[in-house]
């Protein structure tokens, strides 16, 4: 899933993107309230998270921006404010959730991973469809009980998949929300990796979970 980190504080910066990487979300990055203004308003994210003491443009102002402009991605605010008033003003502008500094990176990636659950209408962190079953904390997955192993790139991709199961993905879909912003969405990559996932999930006893609509993308679903 992608993830937007909207910090000025440099060593956090690197920090939290790198732990965020390595737990499996494409990250964008923005060291002030002018570029995260840019990237906010111009991409698709899964969750973003702002902090309010930005040069430029601050962060409580993206926010209200963001929402005035109908935009509902879910927002954590990371702030060294931990007054009542100040949760309240964040949450009353339409922040989703609210973390002071100092914090610990396994709390923050469990928020981030609540709101991107909360982003798909689910709260159960393990995603089923059919006999495939997706542990998004551990990153395991099993079909029909059967450990399968995968790459990271092809995790991230079945996890997309499965979190809109039975819609309609696009590629443009695909390479927003999985890969890197800047990528080319005329690549073949996307079809490539759709060709590793079903080489590894699907077996002559069990029912296609992958289904290609041509000149459309590709849907996660059992078949009905």
């Amino acid at each position: 899933m992608r993830v937007l980190l909207i910090e000025d504080y440099k060593p956090l910066r690197k920090s939290v993107a790198q732990g965020l990487e390595e737990a499996g979300f494409a990250v964008d990055v923005a060291a002030d309230g002018e570029e995260g203004w840019w990237y906010a308003r111009s991409g698709e994210y899964d969750a973003i998270v702002l902090d309010l003491m930005l040069p430029g443009i601050d962060g409580l102002t993206i926010l209200k921006r963001l929402r005035k402009a109908g935009r509902q991605t879910h927002i954590l605010i990371l702030t060294a404010k931990d007054t009542l008033e100040d949760r309240v003003l964040g949450l009353n502008l339409g922040a989703d959730d609210y973390l002071v500094k100092p914090f610990g990176f396994q709390e923050l990636l469990a928020r981030v991973r609540a709101l991107v659950r909360r982003q798909y209408r689910t709260k159960n962190p393990v995603l089923c469809v059919g006999d495939l079953e997706l542990d998004t904390n551990t990153r395991v997955v099993r079909r029909a009980g059967q450990l399968i192993q995968l790459t990271p790139r092809e995790y991230a991709l079945l996890e997309f998949l499965a979190a809109r199961a039975g819609e309609l993905v696009t590629r443009t879909d695909i390479w927003e929300h999985v890969y890197d912003f800047h990528s080319s969405a005329d690549s073949n990559v996307v079809d490539v990796y759709i060709g590793y996932l079903r080489k590894k999930l699907e077996r002559p006893d069990r029912p296609r979970l992958i289904h290609t609509r041509r000149g459309q993308g590709y849907m996660l679903a059992e078949p009905g």
